[in-house]
């Protein structure tokens, strides 16, 4: 595999051409690797850039759920629920992902203010 080949099919992915990104699946392009110049995972960049299409290929062709990329400090699974790709974080669940905690409501500015009041 040539950095080439890696950076273009990262490239596709995380601007959602799929075919570009099946082309270079099947040429076995590793999609778990993190190029030194990136130090991302195609399939937290994919995740990150909501191409939720891209991200569920990835998933089904056998990349990682829950390879960690060090450029964004999060798994897949953190990478979906920050983004708000619910099917993404079901599929990674399923495929042994480590599901989060519930996510905590924040409350606005004033219900925080009169919070602190009342204590």
């Amino acid at each position: 595999m040539s950095g080439g080949n890696w950076k273009e099919m990262y490239a596709a992915a995380e601007s959602g051409d799929l075919p570009l990104v099946e082309y270079y699946v099947k040429l076995g392009v590793d999609m778990d690797y993190a190029h030194p110049e990136f130090l991302s995972t195609p399939l937290v960049a994919t995740i990150l850039a909501k191409q939720e299409e891209v991200a569920m290929y990835l998933l089904d062709a056998g990349a990682n759920p829950c390879l960690h990329s060090e450029f964004d400090a999060m798994t897949p699974i953190q990478a979906a629920r920050h983004v708000g790709l619910s099917q993404v974080e079901a599929k990674l669940i399923e495929l042994g992902a480590p599901a989060l905690p519930p996510a905590e409501v924040e409350k606005s500015w004033l219900a925080r203010m009169f919070g602190r009041i009342a204590a």
